[in-house]
């Protein structure tokens, strides 16, 4: 009997080795040619070229210029202009990234309930940023002008009004208030998204131990809300590092230099004075200033990030 039952078996076929599943394969490197050209020739080459023409004396119009070195930049060192522009540029740069994140963090706790209004608050907080930044800046230059509408309101309760863009000690901060009204609620709709993605398992766990709303905060929605942070924080210093569309509508870098930035001042050497390569030397320094913040705060931010999960 256990002879037939081993001949049996050794007569039975041998199952075919089932082949592995391969997945898709990756398309050919060489797809990528087109893109990568098109990219050389848009980005690449204007960006080289004009770190080139940062070493000259172009003027913009002669075709005859004369290469300088590095005289551009010991210029600027020695140029309380552009001394002022760069101090100008990242004090707005990180005022507007505090203020803007700390109110769009606590509208974007405020419409994260279950009040009825929570959706057409949040259309309304964030309207402002889907206007052109052109628009919003001279609406407001209107508002803040000597006989605007706040200064008429402020006389209604019999306080005087203030020259908030013609003031020194005023206009710089009044750009950072614009800016801040347009832009909070871009950043509470990141931090919205962020908060939404945390199960509310975890906020009725947490109470039920006995855990407060601040508590609950540090303890939970501020490590889980890290990779929106991060965004945030991101998104706000770049775009204040680069600001000019709001300098230029409501002060033009006025009065006299007080509020001028790396851009506006960029803008009035090359199309004002005719220092082109000058202007270049200066949109260099504010590409290495982009740089260098953006790569040491994504770094930290990074590593607090992986600290958190």
């Amino acid at each position: 009997m256990t002879l037939d039952l081993q001949k049996r078996s050794s007569e039975r076929p041998v199952a075919a080795a089932r082949p592995r599943r391969r997945g898709p394969a990756a398309p050919p490197w060489w797809f990528t040619v087109p893109a990568l050209l098109l990219f050389a020739f848009v980005v690449l080459v204007p960006s080289a070229r004009g770190v080139y023409y940062a070493f000259t004396d172009w003027d913009g119009l002669d075709p005859a210029f004369a290469v300088i070195g590095l005289d551009n930049f010991t210029a600027m060192a020695d140029d309380p202009d552009a001394l002022g522009a760069i101090w100008h540029t990242l004090l707005i740069a990180v005022a507007i990234t505090v203020i803007q994140n700390g109110i769009g963090l606590l509208l974007a706790l405020g419409v994260n309930t279950t009040i009825k209004s929570r959706n057409v608050l949040r259309v309304l907080l964030f309207a402002p940023a889907v206007v052109t930044p052109i628009v919003t800046a001279y609406l407001w230059r209107n508002l803040l002008g000597p006989d605007g509408a706040v200064n008429s309101l402020l006389g209604v309760f019999g306080i005087e009004g203030k020259n908030w863009l013609g003031d020194p000690g005023l206009a710089l901060w009044m750009i950072v208030l614009v800016v801040v009204w347009q832009f909070a609620g871009y950043s509470m709709v990141i931090f919205l998204a962020g908060l939404q993605s945390i199960p509310r398992e975890i906020y009725e766990a947490a109470a039920i131990d006995g855990s407060g709303p601040v508590r609950r905060f540090f303890s939970i929605v501020r490590p889980l809300l890290a990779p929106a942070i991060t965004i945030n924080l991101m998104l706000s210093i770049i775009g204040g590092i680069k600001l000019f569309d709001q300098v230029y509508a409501l002060t033009g870098g006025g009065p006299g230099h007080a509020t001028d930035t790396i851009s506006t001042l960029i803008y009035k050497d090359a199309f004002t004075l005719g220092e082109f390569g000058y202007s270049i030397a200066l949109a260099v320094v504010l590409t290495a200033i982009v740089a260098v913040v953006s790569a040491g705060q994504y770094a930290v931010l990074n590593r607090n990030e992986k600290a958190a999960s």
